[in-house]
């Protein structure tokens, strides 16, 4: 049987730590047990904390494991708990190093959420792409500019090491994980006995577009209050600039490096989350919305709605729409 331990970090998401061990221990046995088949479970899964005492996760709950991470010779797949604080993962440096030991020994890890600020921290991320849940993607690229962010995927990649977007994707990161070892056949009847949507890959229609504002450029943060308050309008970035006594190019520059967007790519960005909230509320068209938002051409508008929330319009509305 294919070993999977599955290390819980203080504060954890019990889900991500429950939730993750059922997914694994029915993979071979719920399917079969509805059919009426000979159940034939693949894997083999223990929880493990560094001490092997219970530690406390999210709202106080107690989770108890089956050992200490000590004790673990060898295994095949580690995958690292989600976390509600990644601030104490930087000084766990025992779980950093348990970590280093068993993927040189040959274990794949992947991480849940922000438990993949602990594996940035093994540096076994440096120089390759990474996710993380969308709304700590600027925080995480801050923390490590070496490593490829890509917080519009749900899951990443690379052979030995993975990482999947939200808490909730602890689902996506072990269905897949299931289909690397068994097969895309055990993968989907797994995913069909937990009524789950099979093969998610984005992230990007749940996101929210963050202003960020963490910086001290003032006349940034002045061009951020204009398009956030002023974007039905037509904008002219020329005229912008001129106003802040600057050319194009240097403001566009200070922007960029300000905010992680160029002026236009904010614009959108803001944009695009309004055009969001109408279509979440209902009572009119995309042609209307694209108007509201200061875009005459819809057809224009639409091509930038799929680029940022990977949903055409009327998918996102039948999505969302309260």
């Amino acid at each position: 049987m294919i070993k999977v331990h599955i290390l819980a970090l203080d504060n954890a998401m019990s889900s991500s730590v429950m939730g993750t061990m059922d997914i694994f221990s029915q993979a071979g046995f719920t399917w079969n047990y509805i059919m009426g088949c000979d159940t034939n479970p693949f894997f083999e899964v223990e929880i493990v904390t560094q001490q092997g005492k219970p530690i406390t996760g999210f709202n106080n709950i107690a989770i108890h494991p089956h050992r200490a991470a000590e004790d673990i010779e060898k295994t095949d797949v580690i995958i690292i708990s989600s976390v509600a604080d990644f601030e104490p993962l930087s000084s766990n440096t025992q779980a950093i190093d348990w970590l280093k030991q068993h993927h040189s020994q040959g274990a794949t890890i992947g991480s849940l959420c922000l438990g993949s600020f602990l594996l940035a921290e093994t540096g076994l991320l440096n120089g390759k792409t990474a996710t993380t849940h969308w709304g700590f993607a600027h925080e995480f690229q801050k923390r490590y500019p070496e490593i490829n962010l890509r917080p519009r995927q749900l899951i990443t990649d690379e052979g030995s090491v993975l990482c999947s977007g939200s808490c909730n994707a602890y689902i996506d990161l072990s269905v897949y994980l299931i289909q690397r070892y068994c097969g895309s056949s055990v993968a989907m009847q797994c995913s069909k006995t937990m009524i789950h949507d099979y093969a998610r890959t984005s992230q990007a229609p749940y996101s929210v577009f963050q202003h960020n504002k963490t910086h001290s450029d003032t006349q940034v943060l002045a061009t951020q209050k204009i398009i956030e308050t002023q974007y039905s309008h037509s904008f002219n970035f020329n005229t912008i600039a001129r106003n802040h006594g600057m050319s194009r190019r240097t403001f566009e520059r200070r922007f960029k490096k300000a905010t992680d967007s160029s002026p236009l790519q904010y614009l959108q960005c803001v944009r695009v989350e309004a055009a969001k909230k109408m279509l979440e509320a209902g009572g009119q068209n995309f042609d209307e919305i694209s108007y509201r938002v200061g875009y005459e051409d819809s057809n224009f508008f639409r091509k930038v709605f799929v680029q940022q929330t990977g949903l055409r319009p009327k998918e996102y509305k039948m999505k969302f729409q309260r």
